[in-house]
């Protein structure tokens, strides 16, 4: 596989960074390595990244890049994210190709989950 000029990872500003890695943690099963006290790093997880401390956080109103991930149940996705204490800012609807929900983390990032039609 060809990984020149592709994107390679994804970085998020997050306020509550403890908050943050125990959604996803709780949510996805995610594990992170700590890089400082404002800094930490996740991989295998489709594409790797990080979240940095900042009071700025991504959204799709205000022009950020919405991170879309896939769910072959979403329903059950939507139950974990509640669960970990994500807050569902658009409730599942349909879309060309599928169905969809979008949340924020606690951090207040926002990102969506798809799936394919019902």
């Amino acid at each position: 596989m060809n990984l020149h000029e592709k994107i390679n990872y994804v970085e998020f500003g997050s306020p509550d960074l403890a908050a943050t890695r125990a959604f996803f943690e709780a949510a996805f099963g995610w594990t992170f390595a700590d890089y400082g006290p404002d800094y930490i790093a996740f991989s295998n997880e489709g594409l790797d990244g990080g979240f940095f401390r900042s009071p700025l956080v991504s959204s799709s109103d205000r022009g950020g890049a919405l991170v879309v991930f896939y769910s072959a149940a979403l329903d059950d996705t939507l139950a974990k994210v509640s669960a970990a204490g994500g807050r569902i800012v658009k409730p599942v609807f349909p879309f060309p190709g599928g169905r969809r929900f979008h949340f924020t983390e606690p951090g207040g990032n926002e990102f969506a989950v798809w799936s394919d039609p019902a």
